[in-house]
């Protein structure tokens, strides 16, 4: 048995089922990709997606959908999708074994 590309909590799971609900019509669910920027390099980034593509790996997980862009696979392997609250903000959180660095705010990260 392969490991799964990503897993997704409990919170986070809940989360995407309650975005997708108030998503409005023709968003087909969310999507991860990486790209350039931060202060550390890279960027985790979450859209809603409105029609498939064709390369995009499905990830299933906890009774929801993610669909990860393929450039992005490499960086996100082992990972753990989070979501979490507090008092002053929420945000999915990307527990990523491959970081080497994160930025003082925690929005980029290097590999």
């Amino acid at each position: 048995m392969t490991k799964q590309l990503i897993t997704i909590s409990d919170n986070a799971a809940k989360r995407i089922k309650e975005i997708l609900s108030n998503a409005e019509s023709g968003v087909k669910g969310v999507r991860v990709s990486v790209k350039s920027g931060g202060c550390a390099g890279m960027e985790y980034e979450m859209t809603y997606l409105k029609e498939t593509i064709p390369n995009d790996e499905v990830v299933k997980d906890n009774n929801v959908e993610v669909f990860i862009d393929p450039k992005a696979i490499m960086y996100l392997l082992g990972t753990k999708m989070d979501y979490k609250e507090d008092k002053f903000s929420s945000s999915f959180v990307f527990n990523n074994p491959n970081e080497t660095e994160r930025c003082g705010c925690g929005e980029s990260f290097k590999i």
